[in-house]
This record gives C-alpha cells, sequence and structure tokens, in this order.
C-alpha cells in the first residue's frame, strides 16, 4: 500500500514539474512573442506616419536642412532605414554613412559600419530602431558629439 501512496505521489510530483517547466517555456514564447508583436506595430505606426508626411507634400530633406544638418548618419539600416537613404537621394543632405550590428551582411548604397568602428564625423546621427532609443542614443553619445535623433520624432515634427 505504501509503495502504491508513493509512487501516485511521485507522480503527481512529475507531472506538476513537468507542467511548471512546459508553463515556464510557454510563457518565455510569449513574452518573446509579445516583444516581437510591438516592436512591429510601433514599426508599422511609424511608417504610416511617414506616409501622411508623403501625402501632405511633405520630405524629410527639410527637417534636416532647416536644422542645419548637412552631413548625417543612419543607426538601423534595415526597412526604416533603407527607406530614408531612399528619402534623401537628390537632396542637399549627405548621408556619410549607415551603422548596424549587422553591417557585414547588409547591402545599401552608403557604407555601414559597426558601433565598433570608428565613426566619422556628422552633424547628427537618425535612429531609425524604434525600440531601445536611450541605449542607442547613450552608446553613440560616447563616441559622437552631435545630436542624436530619432527617426520617430523626426516625422511627427515635419
Amino acid at each position: 500500500m505504501k509503495k502504491g501512496v508513493i509512487g501516485a505521489l511521485s507522480l503527481l510530483a512529475g507531472i506538476a514539474g513537468g507542467a511548471t517547466g512546459v508553463g515556464k517555456i510557454i510563457g518565455g514564447k510569449l513574452t518573446e512573442a509579445r516583444q516581437f508583436s510591438d516592436k512591429h506595430l510601433a514599426l508599422f505606426l511609424m511608417m504610416n506616419q511617414w506616409v501622411k508626411v508623403k501625402q501632405e507634400g511633405k520630405h524629410l530633406a527639410s527637417y534636416f536642412e532647416e536644422n542645419e544638418y548637412k552631413k548625417i548618419a543612419i543607426y538601423g539600416m534595415s526597412y526604416a532605414g533603407e527607406t530614408l537613404v531612399d528619402e534623401l537621394r537628390g537632396s542637399s543632405i549627405t548621408i556619410a554613412y549607415g551603422i548596424d550590428k549587422k553591417a557585414d551582411t547588409l547591402y545599401a548604397d552608403v557604407d555601414i559600419v559597426t558601433l565598433d568602428e570608428t565613426l566619422d564625423e556628422v552633424d547628427a546621427v537618425v535612429v531609425t530602431a524604434i525600440t531601445f532609443f536611450d541605449e542607442i542614443e547613450a552608446k553613440l553619445s560616447e563616441k559622437l558629439d552631435c545630436p542624436i535623433l530619432s527617426l520617430e520624432d523626426i516625422l511627427y515634427e515635419v
């Protein structure tokens, strides 16, 4: 009888431990999925604002010209970074280089470097990454003495 009770308790403990482990794994996956979803929602909203700016006949080059930012760098060379390069092509604004942690795997119409490399002086850096702006700004401020701007903020100021 004792063996049966001990066996049943061991089985229940195993089930409870397994359920706890599975719950932690699923919870972690859900958190990761939520963060991914939140990031892409924020990206969508920023790009939607960009469409509104374009529909109003405005151009981002005017923001840089008004603020006398003639030579800029772009941090984050994914979708928004590529679109910013395209937006400023043919304007008076020079894009000196892009900055991205995946510099070795990206192709763009501008040179792309990592934060670990030497960064040439520019009038401003535009951060296209919409998450972790404060951390990115802090790292860039250690290497450059110029304004660090959020593309999202620029889109709402134009």
